[in-house]
C-alpha cells in the first residue's frame, strides 16, 4: 500500500498539469480562431481584440521573377483594410490545423492554410502567430504569413 500511494500522487499530479496545459492550448486557439472570426465577417473591432498594441505584422512570398519577398504591415492598416472590405468580397482563410507551443507567458501556432476570396480558391501558406499572455489575457504580439499558388492541396484537388 505505502508503494501504490506516492504512484497515485504523481498520476494525479501529472493529470493535473496536462489539463492545465490543454486549457491553456484551448485558450490561445480560441484568440486565433477570434482573429479569423473578424476576419471572416470583415469586423474590424474583433479582430483588434485579439491584437497587442505592439504587434509586429509581415507577409512573405515569391514574385513572378523568382524573387522572394517580405512585406511589413502596421496594425492600423491591417484592420483599416478589414474595415475597409467590400461586402461583397467574402474572405475565408480555411486553418488546415493548429500546432500550439507553450511556454510560460509566450506561444506560438503554426496554421497552415488555404485562402478562398468569394469562393474561389486564391492562395495557400501558413501562418505563424506569436502570443503573449499579458497578465491572463492571450494576445498576438506577431504574426508572419507564407503566401504561395504552387503545391497546394486545393489545387491538385481540383485536377
Amino acid at each position: 500500500m505505502q508503494k501504490i500511494i506516492p504512484f497515485l500522487l504523481l498520476l494525479i499530479s501529472s493529470l493535473v498539469i496536462t489539463a492545465q496545459e490543454k486549457n491553456e492550448q484551448q485558450e490561445v486557439k480560441k484568440v486565433i480562431e477570434t482573429f479569423f472570426i473578424g476576419l471572416h465577417k470583415g469586423d474590424s473591432t474583433i479582430m483588434k481584440s485579439t491584437l497587442h498594441k505592439d504587434i509586429k505584422i509581415q507577409t512573405t512570398f515569391t514574385n513572378r521573377e523568382g524573387l522572394k519577398n517580405l512585406n511589413n504591415q502596421s496594425r492600423q492598416a491591417l484592420l483599416t483594410g478589414v474595415a475597409n472590405k467590400k461586402p461583397e468580397n467574402v474572405y475565408l482563410e480555411k486553418l488546415l490545423s493548429y500546432d500550439i507551443k507553450i511556454d510560460g507567458n509566450l506561444a506560438s501556432v503554426w496554421t497552415p492554410y488555404e485562402f478562398y476570396l468569394n469562393d474561389n480558391f486564391s492562395h495557400c501558406g501558413a501562418n505563424s502567430f506569436q502570443l503573449f499572455n499579458n497578465n491572463g489575457k492571450w494576445q498576438i504580439i506577431y504574426i508572419v504569413d507564407m503566401r504561395r499558388r504552387d503545391n497546394c492541396k486545393a489545387l491538385k484537388d481540383k485536377k
